[in-house]
């Protein structure tokens, strides 16, 4: 029996989303572990995990990557990548301190949101971040002007908020975050704040609006949504959040492909399928392979965007590899 006759028999399809998995801050970050490896040798020190998600990190530690919570981990005059999320300045005071070589891996649009915050406060404004409590880029980029900035953790921390003059406030976002709820929790805060200013451009990456877009499209179709990504993933999570509220009957979240139960597909006609922004996409060929092991053959990729941004490796990285090529 052909493939088609297969499907024609099941009638079970997969919708693949595109844009899906890795966006051009990830694929910077990741690279330039690669690079520091081949550049400079075993071990290379990574303060966090690079990117959110088990795979990329167990495969750059099978390179000789060494992954470490804090500075203080990290041997006197070595080698350390900061991770794509960001950090406060603090963190390059303690790598300086420690005679550390740091490696900038921040997203250029992470770095963008920090800049925001620096300007602002410097023009003494209140500064409101819609964010996650303890995620790193909040509390990277909160270190940015610890005394001007508060959290707001949803639309119901809104109402929380006090600020010395209502016509010098602004908002900031984590850049990872539902595009929805935080345009909701904006809206809670104009209430209280008419005068709240906005970014002077969106904090929410493209990369992350794009993949929750294609998911709103296809979700209502969908029996089942299943979004290849880790759990400490924000922008991974919020795509299973965003798939049930655009209607997907049922959402799920997982790494690997045989974390999928076959209980989920149960009467199931079609499942939509994507994955994080940090995810490679050999592990969303993976899930396709065992989709279709289970009747699921007919596979339609519905794309809403075409993404072709690419960033630069960190410009102290760059130096290194010119100069190291200079020497033959």
């Amino acid at each position: 029996m052909t493939e088609a006759e297969t499907t024609s028999r099941t009638g079970k399809r997969v919708l693949l989303a595109k844009p899906r998995g890795y966006c051009a801050g990830v694929d910077r970050a990741v690279q330039t572990v690669e690079e520091a490896l081949k550049l400079y040798g075993t071990p290379i020190y990574v303060r966090k995990q690079i990117v959110h998600n088990k795979h990329v990190v167990r495969t750059l530690e099978a390179k000789g990557a060494i992954f470490v919570e804090e500075n203080e981990e990290v041997p006197e005059g070595a080698t350390v990548v900061f991770s794509a999320h960001g950090v406060a300045p603090e963190v390059y005071e303690q790598a300086k301190a420690r005679s550390l070589k740091a490696i900038d891996a921040t997203c250029p649009l992470v770095t963008k949101v920090h800049q925001e915050a620096k300007r602002f406060a410097a023009e003494d404004y209140d500064i409101l971040l819609i964010g996650h409590e303890g995620h790193e880029e909040v509390i990277g980029t909160s270190g940015e002007a610890p005394e001007h900035i508060q959290l707001v953790d949803g639309p119901e921390d809104a109402d929380k908020i006090t600020v010395r003059d209502p016509n010098r406030v602004v908002w900031l976002s984590q850049t990872t975050l539902s595009v929805d709820e935080t345009l909701e929790t904006v809206a809670r805060l104009k209430k209280r704040l008419p005068m709240l200013q906005s970014p002077p451009s969106d904090d929410i990456c493209y990369a992350t609006s794009n993949r929750q877009h294609v998911v709103k499209e296809i979700a209502p179709d969908c029996d089942v949504m299943i979004v290849v990504g880790s759990r400490n993933s924000s922008n991974s999570v919020r795509l299973v959040e965003v798939a049930l509220d655009a209607g997907a009957r049922a959402g799920y979240l997982v790494d690997f492909a045989d974390e999928i139960d076959d209980t989920w597909l149960e009467g199931a006609r079609t499942v939509g399928l994507t994955s994080g922004a940090s995810v490679p996409d050999d592990l969303v060929q993976d899930v396709l392979a065992h989709l279709a092991a289970r009747g699921f053959t007919d596979v339609e990729e519905v794309v809403t965007a075409n993404e072709r941004l690419t960033f630069s490796l960190p410009q102290e990285l760059k130096r290194d590899m010119k100069a190291a090529a200079a020497r033959g």
